[in-house]
């Protein structure tokens, strides 16, 4: 028998407080008590707002939708009315009026804190993150009345930083339990890019006030930043626990899930999130990006032209296209993109990856003027954005040469942990490494991952380090650690990395090419270890290296003459490498590579250990998740077409072939 909805008993404001009690446990309930004080007092504004929102939540948001519109036209000062609203445009996937929606919220009612985490959201999930990092911060701002606290929150607002974290340092002397002020200074660490401070803040929060959602997800987002992926993952489940449906949370589930290798589990995700919220154009293109990764090629460039449907300057999803580098773009792209870099409002990011999208566009028609005139204005952008200094490169190398001689190895032999497991490919991005790593990765005793950072967070980690001895700083650190220290750091390597192995082989692929700087730390701490060197002509590789625009990671690349000099510093060390650990790296030379192909293949399992397998010559049948750039090109049998392809960029390629110096004429070996 069908339960019955008790008349309101007593006054208009008991019956009103009954509803909304049956919100939380029985919408539908609570939609037909709201339906029934309606017929008692039509139009009555608390009422008719319960009932969207009883609406809503039961999965009628067209309902609900009507009923506030309705509602909004009779109450325009409603800023309740109008976040409600905002709450239901979003369950039907109309973000442009959500956001509207949320805006007139928050300026009807600008000391509403939820309102401005709710606008900050939609922005996020909408790609303008400018936008999204400003609502938040007004979102703390709300979220205090403290006069200290204002005047911090004021300052974070605007931006300013450091006056920002002298007010709350200060208030957190006085007061170091106030966890709105811990929360505030993890958002200053976090902006500032010291993450460790701000996870350590952020733990300190949740301690104190394990309901402090808000806190829980910076959290979240701060243990992914610092590459702790399988923690992020447990905080937003934790979030997702109490509010399963909130497209932020499980956007940034996604998000980690990429970042673990989950692909298939963030795929349905994805798909899931923008059937319910199709007005996304940035998760278009996360979406892309994961279907990408597993070769599911047709459907990623579907979903980087949806992105581009709804964001016509996105000039990431431009980039996407492009990078794709099997991609070909129509003369109506051609001028969309150029239509989009003439806007006057076009922000920095999207000029840079319009710029690369153009270049690549250009190239592929043989304009190759035009095509280097967007990689240098795009390339112009992103070093101006980064503050790397070619002359640190230069530094690490000649310290690292001075160090490692071969009494060093001989004194720590029979040091670290001797698990055979890791095989690093190293070099520079655009050199073949992915080519490596697809061969490897298609014999049955190997298993590929993709550019791991760990190692590179253990020596960051060592640099930092504060010892009393009078070498603090890295590599000179490692003269100071015993043979238990390196063993418990080839442990904390490959503990630190099992996430990411998938089955059961015995040996797996690190392809992160920066590790090339960390030879000797690899040697120490790992000796059993393969290393193998992926090297390509410099012209070659350094100008493909130029031509790519990466996600982070690689600002060397940003500049001829600093790509140059990079080259040139890394082929000074391996060949310091060779000479003081004989035989310790295999180079595998592009070039011979794309000529004789089985024979380097035979070469490259001796060194590693494995029996020849034929598949590793099919590589491109293998149909595992690979991230770089090369992700459509090693799913195609070798091909020669790029071996020479820098010839056709020669005239502009004076100020590299400066920097390389030497380096050029030896090629393929070290001057």
């Amino acid at each position: 028998m069908a339960s019955r909805v008790s008349e309101p008993v007593g006054t208009l404001a008991t019956a009103l407080r009954h509803a909304d009690r049956l919100l939380r446990s029985d919408p539908a309930l609570a939609e037909r008590q709201a339906s029934e004080i309606l017929a008692v007092v039509p139009d009555h504004p608390s009422a008719m707002l319960l009932l969207a929102r009883a609406r809503r939540l039961c999965g009628k948001a067209a309902a609900a939708r009507q009923t506030l519109l309705a509602l909004a036209a009779a109450q325009p000062r409603s800023a309740a009315t109008q976040q409600e609203l905002a709450l239901a445009e979003a369950a039907l996937g109309e973000m442009p009026a959500a956001i509207a929606a949320w805006r007139r919220a928050v300026a009807l009612d600008p000391a509403d804190a939820e309102a401005w985490r709710g606008l900050a959201d939609l922005l996020k999930l909408s790609g303008d993150d400018a936008g999204a990092d400003a609502a938040h911060a007004r979102a703390i701002k709300a979220s205090v009345t403290d006069p200290e606290l204002v005047e911090a929150a004021l300052a974070l607002c605007d931006e300013r930083l450091a006056v920002a974290e002298t007010l709350l340092r200060d208030r957190l002397k006085r007061h170091p339990t106030d966890v709105a002020a811990i929360r505030m200074f993890a958002e200053v660490a976090a902006r500032l890019g010291r993450y460790g401070d701000a996870g350590t803040l952020l733990e300190r929060c949740l301690e104190l006030s394990p309901g402090f959602d808000a806190a829980r997800r910076s959290y979240a987002q701060v243990l992914q930043r610092q590459n702790r992926p399988a923690d992020a993952l447990a905080e937003v489940d934790r979030l997702l626990a109490r509010d399963p449906a909130n497209p932020g949370y499980r956007t940034l589930r996604a998000a980690i899930l990429v970042r673990l290798g989950d692909y298939e589990a963030a795929i349905a995700l994805y798909s899931a999130l923008l059937a319910e919220h199709p007005h996304q154009p940035k998760g278009w293109m996360s979406y892309g990006h994961a279907l990408k990764t597993v070769g599911r090629r047709d459907e990623a460039i579907a979903a980087y032209v949806r992105a581009i449907e709804q964001a016509p300057a996105l000039g990431e999803a431009w980039w996407s296209l492009a990078n794709l580098k099997t991609y070909r773009f129509d003369d109506a792209q051609l001028g969309a993109m150029a239509a989009a870099l003439d806007r006057p409002d076009l922000a920095e990011e999207d000029q840079l990856h319009l710029h690369f999208a153009l270049a690549k566009a250009r190239e592929d028609r043989g304009d190759h003027g035009p095509a280097f005139d967007h990689y240098a204005r795009g390339n112009a952008i992103r070093r101006a954005q980064l503050r790397y200094d070619p002359a640190e490169t230069s530094e690490h190398v000649r310290r690292s040469v001075a160090l490692f001689d071969r009494a060093f190895f001989a004194a720590r032999q029979g040091g670290g942990c001797d698990a055979p497991d890791p095989i690093f490919v190293v070099g520079l991005p655009r050199a073949g490494s992915t080519l490596v790593e697809q061969i490897l990765a298609s014999h049955p005793l190997v298993e590929g991952t993709m550019e791991l950072p760990d190692l590179m967070a253990i020596a960051r980690r060592l640099g930092e380090a504060k010892r009393r001895s009078e070498t603090s700083l890295y590599p000179e650190i490692l003269t100071s650690l015993s043979a238990d220290d390196l063993r418990t750091l080839g442990e904390e390597y490959l503990a630190r990395t099992r996430i990411q192995r998938k089955t059961d082989r015995p040996y797996f692929i690190d392809k992160m090419p920066n590790n090339w700087a960390h030879v000797g730390l690899i040697h120490l701490i790992l000796p059993n270890a393969k290393i193998i060197d992926a090297r390509r002509h410099p012209l070659g590789c350094c100008l493909s290296g130029f031509k790519q625009h990466f996600a982070r990671g690689q600002g060397f690349t940003y500049g001829l003459e600093d790509i140059g000099l990079y080259y040139r510093d890394y082929v000074a060390f391996m060949a310091h490498c060779d000479a003081v650990l004989p035989g310790r790296v295999h180079r595998v030379i592009y070039e011979s590579m794309i000529a004789d192909t089985e024979g380097e293949v035979r070469r490259l399992l001796d060194h590693v250990g494995l029996p020849f397998d034929p598949a590793c010559l099919a590589f491109w049948q293998n149909d595992r998740a690979v991230r770089t750039a090369s992700s459509e090109q090693v799913r195609r049998p070798i091909f020669t077409d790029a071996v020479d392809h820098w010839r056709h960029f020669e005239p502009w390629l004076d100020p590299l072939k400066q920097a390389l110096g030497p380096v050029l004429d030896a090629y393929p070996h070290a001057p």
